[in-house]
């Protein structure tokens, strides 16, 4: 089973996409370690963990405890599949008071 078919049925049982481990949210764990990947290993940018999350209902707004959300940990990656996807959710996404990984 893959890591996408595992992150599928864990979501799909009810785990929180918006859920926060240590530092991060898993969306913005998602595209650090997509970036992260790309550029030590030259691995083909990917897109795949981020849209699981966001397909279910992932907070695109949603920023780590740091502060960063994933699209400017996208952006510092350079990860324009992952930007694309992002703001396409984000203009999908009703702008509430954005809420914060420190607030967990």
């Amino acid at each position: 089973m893959s890591e996408y078919e595992t992150l599928s049925i864990l979501l799909g049982s009810g785990a929180d996409p918006d859920e926060v481990c240590i530092r991060d949210t898993l969306l913005t764990h998602a595209v650090g370690l997509a970036g992260d990947a790309h550029v030590q290993t030259n691995y083909p940018l990917n897109t795949a963990s981020t849209a699981i999350l966001l397909a279910y209902g992932a907070d695109p707004r949603l920023p780590a405890i740091d502060g960063e959300t994933p699209l400017q940990i996208a952006e510092y990656y350079h990860h324009e599949p992952i930007k694309r996807l992002l703001q396409r959710f984000l203009a999908l996404t009703p702008a509430e008071t954005p809420g914060s990984a420190r607030d967990e």
